[in-house]
């Protein structure tokens, strides 16, 4: 399978609590619901063009516990997401004990990117990961990840967790394609290609 991350992310980079101020207000974060605002149409089309790809569904504890709480009550037979993500296979990455009451789940405990690299040679399609930065950030330095996908809000917020910290692992990437929604939401999506390249500018050659 292969393994796609999905992110939303502020222009500042930071991933916490895109769809609602309670979603995630770990570490005193108070500004979620960002992402909200700028959602439309052709938005919620690409999303949900995404999953349809999907053959299970990777998290980090955190997000799956804010995800298994609340989609078990999304019922509506024309919600384009929820048919699939409650059932869908899911594996949850944690290092303590999880209640995975949001079946079909697995967790993966101990070494967590060589289950993931086991997983990602079964036959399939897409192993996806929504959210889950901390979890994104150690299967990235682990070059696991082999398309990021992210979705760019028009919004500074100043502080929270980012998907990209100071002190991460380097990653080359690929633009592979990008768009842009009436809602302004800037939709990048790079291919994995190794380490970081580096180069001098040499004015005038």
């Amino acid at each position: 399978m292969k393994l796609t991350l999905t992110e939303f992310v502020t222009l500042d980079g930071v991933s916490q609590g895109p769809g609602s101020p309670d979603e995630d207000t770990s570490d005193g974060f108070t500004q979620g619901g960002w992402l909200v605002p700028h959602m439309d149409e052709e938005f919620v089309q690409q999303a949900a063009d995404w999953l349809s790809g999907a053959d299970a569904l990777l998290f980090g504890r955190r997000t799956y516990d804010n995800f298994a709480r609340d989609w078990p009550k999304i019922t509506d037979p024309d919600d384009p997401f929820a048919e699939t993500m409650n059932g869908i296979q899911k594996y949850v990455a944690s290092r303590g004990p999880v209640e995975a009451s949001w079946a079909p789940t697995t967790v993966l405990s101990g070494d967590v990117p060589a289950q993931v690299a086991e997983l990602k040679r079964q036959p399939g399609r897409e192993l996806q990961i929504h959210g889950s930065a901390r979890l994104s950030q150690s299967l990235l330095a682990a070059g696991l990840v082999d398309e990021v996908r992210l979705v760019v809000a028009p919004v500074v917020v100043g502080n929270g967790r980012r998907l990209f910290p100071e002190g991460g692992a380097p990653a080359g990437l690929r633009l592979a394609r990008s768009t842009t929604t009436p809602g302004g939401l800037a939709i990048l999506v790079y291919e994995s290609a190794g380490l970081p390249e580096y180069g001098t500018y040499q004015a005038g050659a």
